[in-house]
């Protein structure tokens, strides 16, 4: 097989534990032509709003961006489900060279009229960035006639990186908050919010019972299975837990500010960082020593419960090679525990979003030779992918092809997935996954095996 090069700009951002300098290159723009896994600043903001399931969310560009929402998530909703639809100005050449305001302010009032929506939130894609549509004045005129909420989201794709955009949605979440906030100030005595949780298969819900069992109100969780009104209440919880730190942590930051809610940031993948993130919010609020208590049980109780089966699994995934490349490299913390407790070594791990702390905290954790990624593109995961003949690739949409024409098994982490992985019950989820996966025979019989004997 021929040998694949890596583009010379891009070696700074590839790492080789153990026989490489550490000093990864991170948080800047995707080399023109490396064709990056990484997307762009509107994708950024649509993971976060999207889950909102009472919200109107029209994309004000081309069709083409639209057909990146629709019904794309896993992210499930007890009631509404305006969320799984997609709408677009669907702007053409003519509007381009008019302008789309007008375009914009009709679609704005037949949708609102339709659906009832409690908000409506405005993307700007790249187009509209370039000819210059104000489309916070046409926001600004609709709410005054509808009377409800309509937020412009700042998210032309040519502005930065999927970091930006996650910036413009946590912009578009603060402003909807501090329009619905209730008036009273006073924090409500063992509550917190939960940021960064986008209820991926039902993962909010099995991560709200766990607070709930705990003690622990939880006022709103941002965005999955996310409503408007609940939102107006976020700025009287005690505490607010940070799950996904890479989209979110900029929000905790302006509420801090702004209201006095301190954050943490946690983890709900595997049962390591499951039960830390549990311990942690009881450890906050320590002058109820009994909420500690009921953690604990809840703890040795969950993980008693998959222990035995995990156990099982780990014997045939013992000593078997994982690559693993997500959005957030908080999430890739997670992953290498819990693939740890399946026995399994990760031989490749990278993100779109890392940054430099992130990546020195990945070093840490990984063994020598293990490759690190930042902005992979296709042709480097493919590289080391195969050099490190990995068994399983762990990833998001775009790579479940790269992984299947390369004969190996395929693991989704990402968003488009149905099944939750957060949690005790999640962590099972994903063990059963993987080794169902790894053990399956069909991998023998790939021609890149058949090579290699």
């Amino acid at each position: 097989m021929k040998p694949i090069s890596i583009l010379e700009e891009r070696k700074t951002q590839v790492f080789r534990k153990g026989s490489d300098e550490f000093d990864i290159s991170c948080d800047k723009k995707s080399l023109a032509g490396s064709v990056s896994q990484r997307a762009c600043v509107f994708c950024g903001s649509r993971v976060v709003l999207y889950p909102i399931a009472d919200a109107l969310h029209l994309v004000h560009g081309p069709i083409g961006c639209a057909s990146y929402t629709w019904d794309i998530r896993g992210a499930l909703s007890s009631g509404p489900e305006l969320h799984r639809m997609s709408f677009s100005t669907d702007l053409s050449e003519t509007d381009i060279i008019y302008g789309g305001e007008k375009k914009l302010e009709k679609a704005l009032f037949e949708l609102i009229d339709i659906y009832r929506p409690k908000a409506a939130f405005v993307y700007a894609t790249c187009i509209v960035g370039i000819i210059g549509d104000d489309v916070a004045a046409v926001c600004k005129k609709v709410e005054a006639k509808t009377g409800i909420p309509v937020l412009p989201v700042h998210s032309e794709g040519f502005k930065g990186t999927k970091k930006d955009g996650y910036k413009a949605a946590c912009d578009a979440l603060f402003n909807l908050m501090d329009r619905t906030r209730e008036e009273s100030p006073e924090k409500i005595p063992l509550s917190i919010n939960i940021l960064g949780e986008f209820n991926i298969g039902g993962e909010t819900w099995i991560i709200k019972d766990y607070y709930k069992r705990m003690g622990i109100e939880v006022l709103s969780v941002m965005t999955g299975d996310g409503r408007v009104k609940n939102f107006g209440s976020s700025h009287r919880a005690c505490l607010n837990v940070v799950q996904c730190s890479g989209s979110l942590t900029y929000l905790a930051q302006k509420m801090e500010a702004a209201y006095g809610i301190p954050f943490i940031r946690v983890s709900y993948f595997g049962i390591e960082d499951t039960s830390q993130a549990l311990y942690d919010v009881a450890s906050f609020f320590s002058d109820r020593p009994d909420i500690m208590e009921k953690t604990a049980a809840l703890v040795q109780e969950e993980v008693k419960a998959i222990l035995p089966e995990l156990q099982e699994m780990k014997t045939d995934l013992s000593g078997k090679r994982a690559a693993v490349y997500v959005g957030g490299a908080f999430k890739a913390f997670s992953l290498i525990k819990a693939l740890k407790h399946l026995g399994m070594t990760v031989v490749l791990v990278g993100s779109q979003t890392g940054s430099k702390e992130d990546y020195a905290l990945l070093k840490d954790m990984c063994d020598p030779g293990t490759i690190i990624l930042d902005d992979a593109n296709p042709l480097e995961l493919a590289k080391y992918v195969l050099e490190k003949d990995a068994h399983l690739f762990i990833g998001g949409v775009k790579e479940r092809p790269i992984a299947y024409k390369l004969g190996l098994g395929f693991c989704d982490h990402n968003h488009e997935r149905k099944i939750p992985l957060a949690g005790f019950e999640g962590m099972i989820n994903f063990a059963r996954e993987v080794h169902e996966t790894v053990t399956s025979p069909v991998w023998d019989l790939v021609p890149r095996k058949a090579w290699n004997r």
